[in-house]
C-alpha cells in the first residue's frame, strides 16, 4: 500500500519538475537568455522524486523466492529430474562419423 503511494507521489513530483523545467526554459527563451542553470528547487524536487520512486519500487516488489536445491525439489519429482538414459555408449557411431571417405567404402 505504502509502496504504491510512494510511486504515485514520485510520478507526480517528476511530472511537476518536468513542467517547471519547461516553464523555466520558456521564460529564459522569452528573455533572450538561452543559457542558464535550473533553479535549485527544481533540482531538489527531481532528486526527491527519484528517491521516492526507488523506495516505492522497493516496497512494492514481491517477496524473494528461495533458490536452494531443496526448495526446487519440493516442486518437482525425482522422475522428472532424473530422466536420463540408464546406459550411454559413446563409441557406437564414432568410427562411422569420423572415418575418412575411402575407409567407409571397404
Amino acid at each position: 500500500m505504502i509502496g504504491k503511494l510512494f510511486l504515485t507521489l514520485a510520478t507526480l513530483a517528476l511530472l511537476h519538475a518536468a513542467y517547471s523545467t519547461y516553464e523555466h526554459l520558456s521564460l529564459l527563451k522569452a528573455l533572450g537568455k538561452p543559457e542558464g542553470s535550473l533553479p535549485l528547487d527544481i533540482v531538489y524536487e527531481s532528486i526527491l522524486a527519484l528517491i521516492l520512486g526507488l523506495l516505492g519500487a522497493s516496497l512494492n516488489a514481491p517477496p524473494l523466492k528461495d533458490i536452494t536445491w531443496a526448495s526446487e525439489m519440493k516442486k518437482r519429482t525425482i522422475d522428472g529430474m532424473d530422466s536420463r538414459l540408464g546406459f550411454a555408449h559413446y563409441k557406437s557411431r564414432g568410427k562411422f562419423l569420423f572415418a575418412s571417405p575411402r575407409d567407409s567404402k571397404s
